[in-house]
């Protein structure tokens, strides 16, 4: 059995690059939501010492220095550029898990008449040429070694982007130069342990008896070890399993201080939150609204959250913004400024099958079921919020801080980027 970890490079910053060529070789951050952080770097900007999650206020006399370029996430579009290297993925084998939004396991079955490094490289070309995405490529008996084999491939410019460790003597060799906090399952507070005992490299515990990785990592540190020895535990997770609960929560761009925006902001997120079921074809049981202040800028500390217990388990939009709009209401206090506030959807469970009251409802469950699909058919093709409950509000002035916001060009016809002939 053989793996592959396709990881897009500087993801988010890669997408921006694609539409904006001048960006190339210059220093790029993306900021998180309220451009309150960096959370992807170029090389240049990596360079220049700023580490994940360095404060922008902090950067701002680097940035004016180096001249250093800076954006406001932009999800709508990594999400849809991330789809388009998934397609392209496709095309090289039939068994994907999607990872995460820029990195995708394969599996090599059959591939063995195949040059596993040249494979590779035909991947990266391809996303490349057809994506603009450059992205590495790692190769193994396991997951967690595919995950160290692009390591290897994006740290060592020696493997020019594609790694392959299905060799057993290739692997006696690296693992030796890997520090263990770099090996796939292996967190801080395990590292702590191990260094302890002397484990100081994915090496040292590829040594590590199974048994000892057990009692001192529980059935995780045993599996790890099986792993890096290339006897594979963790399949592909070819199906998304069910969700057990969602949630959309978002800290606000200015304080929230009256109750009318508050209920704006959790109407909108209730209303994201059941497009977000329908999506995946679900139903919700539970739904959790919760707000509080800002602890550390000084404002007086508020924070509290309600749980209610939904008639019948439901998706529709209406009834998760009438049932947050009455938990935020028993919630409110008058005299705070909101920093944040959200909705939890809870007890998932598939919409075909959800148990229906004997209780009589308010609203004719098909007619609602139509308009929901309605109402997401016009979103998909039109884009989001085009038709949304008016409660959500029309300004926003509670809204993320994006001043730094690229267009969302894959996605919108107003915002296509432009190409002019001289």
């Amino acid at each position: 059995m053989v793996f592959a970890l396709v990881d897009c490079n500087n993801f988010y910053v890669s997408c921006e690059r694609v539409f904006n060529p001048r960006l190339e070789g210059v220093p790029v951050i993306v900021l998180s939501n309220n451009d309150g952080c960096a959370i992807a770097r170029s090389n240049e900007a990596k360079a220049l010492g700023i580490k994940m999650g360095d404060p922008l206020f902090q950067l701002r006399p680097l940035i004016r220095l180096h001249k250093i370029r800076v954006f406001s996430s932009n999800y709508v579009l990594y999400g849809d550029m991330s789809s388009r290297v998934m397609e392209v993925l496709e095309r090289f084998s039939p068994e994907i898990e999607c990872y995460s939004i820029d990195e995708s396991f394969l599996r090599f079955t059959g591939f063995e008449h195949l040059d596993l490094v040249d494979y590779g490289q035909e991947i990266r070309a391809t996303v490349w040429r057809w994506i603009g995405i450059p992205t590495c490529v790692g190769i193994g008996p396991t997951k967690t070694l595919a995950k160290l084999a692009n390591f290897l491939a994006k740290k060592r410019s020696t493997f020019e982007g594609v790694c392959d460790l299905t060799s057993s003597a290739l692997r006696a060799e690296l693992l030796s130069t890997i520090a263990v906090e770099e090996v796939w399952g292996i967190g801080r507070a395990a590292v702590a342990k191990l260094e302890k005992i002397g484990v100081l490299t994915a090496g040292d515990l590829v040594a590590l008896h199974p048994k000892q990785a057990r009692q001192l990592l529980t059935v995780t540190g045993e599996r790890v070890v099986h792993e890096l020895r290339g006897l594979s535990c963790l399949p592909l997770e070819l199906v998304e399993p069910q969700r057990k609960g969602t949630a959309v929560t978002r800290s606000f761009g200015q304080a929230v201080t009256t109750l009318d925006h508050l209920i704006e902001a959790i109407a909108s997120f209730a209303t994201r939150a059941g497009a977000k079921l329908r999506d995946h074809g679900l139903a919700a049981g539970t739904l959790q609204v919760f707000a509080h202040t800002n602890r550390h800028n000084g404002d007086p500390w508020y924070g509290n959250a309600t749980t209610m217990r939904l008639l019948e388990p439901t998706n529709d939009t209406f009834e998760l913004v009438r049932h947050a709009s009455a938990g935020l209401r028993r919630i409110w206090k008058d005299g705070f400024r909101y920093a944040k506030a959200g909705v939890m959807l809870g007890e998932l469970v598939p919409a075909h099958r959800a148990p229906q009251s004997l209780l009589p409802l308010s609203r004719d469950r098909e007619q609602q079921a139509r308009l929901m699909q309605v109402m997401d058919g016009l979103n998909d093709r039109y884009g989001a919020n085009t038709v949304f409950p008016a409660s959500a509000g029309i300004k926003r002035p509670w809204k993320l801080r994006a001043d730094h916001h690229s267009p969302r060009y894959t996605t919108r016809w107003n915002e296509l980027p432009i190409a002019t002939a001289r």
